[in-house]
């Protein structure tokens, strides 16, 4: 049993890891509202309803997205993937 990479059969992320793992929790998060919003607008654009202040907020939440997967792309690759 490695010592310092495994704990009764669990394996405890480096801090690399877990912040690359946080973004993607973050963009999946973003990308789900991204496209809840989308529909939404598009809903109120063919409805005739307000759809200015969704669209406002589907372009806010394109733009964090946009961030977070450049931000995420700057990490350095993920050290702990198995090998086969």
């Amino acid at each position: 049993m490695d010592c310092g990479t495994r704990t009764g059969g669990l394996h405890i992320p480096t801090s690399r890891q877990k912040s690359g793992e946080d973004f993607d929790i973050i963009i999946g998060f973003l990308g789900f509202w991204a496209v809840v919003v989308f529909g939404v607008t598009v809903w109120n654009e063919l409805t005739g309803g307000p759809a200015l202040i969704w669209a406002m907020g589907l372009l806010a939440v394109c733009l964090l997205l946009w961030g977070m997967i450049r931000l995420r792309a700057k990490l350095p690759a993920r050290r702990g993937r198995r090998e086969n």
